[in-house]
């Protein structure tokens, strides 16, 4: 579960409290239109382009301030009693099904998606479905799945055709709640989630690895350890959960694709690619520059949401991909591009931050923002 976007809202670089009045941009920094129009064409994957403009703060027409105000004092609240009530009531189904029961306790992770039994089909069963209707209330009434034949001139081996791990390009939160509906497999979260009131027990159900993004020492590779053996033993037992990737590592605009990191590519494992696009003409939902409040309260006020879901084959690697990560995880990424008219971009977290940070007036940013994750 990605909240590297949540984080860059929440709490500025330079550890002040932030404030979402702050200016886009300060008068000593980027203010002329060619300054603009430069950074964005150097941040594409991350400019937002409805509306709503940049951050969610544009400038809005008469006609949306009308349509958006009826919508705060009639869609709202009733969307967000509704999802509360949804929520509430597969928290208690987990809560159920989970008495007395012990979780599976191995390498400082802590689970319930290893149970069997009545009880793992009830969480599993009812977590799809209400994952669906929560998709619904949030306004996606229905989503269009199609599959692509295609995977260039690869064949596919006779071979067991239950991939190991499901991999997707990341374009909002709401990429977790459909792949919830759709497989309900095991994500990978910050640590600080399994401590979150409801939704920290929901993620032990589902199996969710922990890390500590903060630490990138040992224990990151122990992480890193314990995905690449959840995703071997998803590939080899029908009855473990499937692992779910966003090995962009962060959010777009929905219009491009970002460098895989190799994380979900080092179990030698067959993966399926799976790729999610967002169409709008109001507002939109991809999560790339806007704070996560403003996000779901624009999101909630737009009565019908579209997305669309393109399924490729299950890709299985060659030898000479099993021997590299790297190229496992490019050609792989070539491959969702093409298939979902996607633009590759060589840009990441640390250009997100650089953004979002120039878009709130930071000149001074340090230098962690500058460094590329491994």
């Amino acid at each position: 579960m990605e909240s590297e976007l949540k984080d860059l809202n929440s709490r500025p670089p330079n550890g002040s409290s932030a404030r979402d009045d702050r200016p886009l941009l300060k008068s000593e920094s980027l203010t002329s239109a060619d300054s603009i129009a430069e950074m964005e064409k150097k941040f594409a994957a991350y400019v937002r382009r409805d509306i709503y403009g940049t951050m969610g703060r544009g400038e809005l027409p008469p006609k949306e301030k009308l349509l958006l105000g009826f919508a705060l004092v009639t869609l709202l609240p009733i969307r967000v009693v509704l999802a509360v009530t949804v929520l509430l009531f597969y928290y208690l189904i987990c809560r159920v099904c989970t008495l007395f029961y012990a979780p599976n306790q191995e390498d400082e992770q802590e689970d319930y998606a290893h149970m069997s039994g009545w009880r793992r089909a009830v969480i599993v069963s009812c977590g799809r479905a209400l994952s669906r209707v929560m998709l619904f209330i949030f306004g996606f009434y229905w989503i269009p799945e199609s599959n692509s034949a295609s995977q260039g001139d690869k064949q596919q081996p006779e071979e067991s055709d239950r991939p190991g791990v499901i991999i997707s390009n990341h374009v909002s939160y709401l990429d977790i709640l459909y792949h919830m509906s759709s497989s309900f497999p095991s994500f990978v979260a910050k640590r600080s989630v399994a401590r979150l009131p409801l939704v920290g027990l929901i993620s032990k159900c589902l199996g969710c690895v922990y890390v500590q993004r903060e630490s990138k020492s040992s224990e990151f590779k122990g992480v890193s350890a314990v995905v690449t053996d959840r995703i071997r033993e998803a590939h080899q037992n029908e009855s473990a959960p499937l692992m779910m990737l966003f090995p962009e590592g962060t959010t777009t605009n929905g219009e491009f694709l970002l460098p895989f990191k190799t994380g979900g590519f080092l179990a030698k494992a067959p993966v399926l690619p799976v790729i999610l696009r967002y169409h709008y003409q109001r507002f939109s939902p991809a999560w790339d520059s806007i704070s996560g409040v403003r996000h779901v309260i624009f999101l909630l006020c737009q009565f019908v949401n579209f997305m669309e879901v393109i399924r490729l084959p299950i890709y299985h690697p060659s030898q000479q991909e099993m021997d590299d990560p790297k190229l496992y995880a490019n050609n792989v990424r070539r491959l969702m591009a093409s298939e979902g008219n996607l633009i590759l971009s060589d840009i990441g977290l640390a250009e997100k931050r650089t953004y979002h940070a120039a878009l709130n007036g930071n000149n001074s940013l340090p230098s962690v923002l500058h460094q590329k994750d491994e």
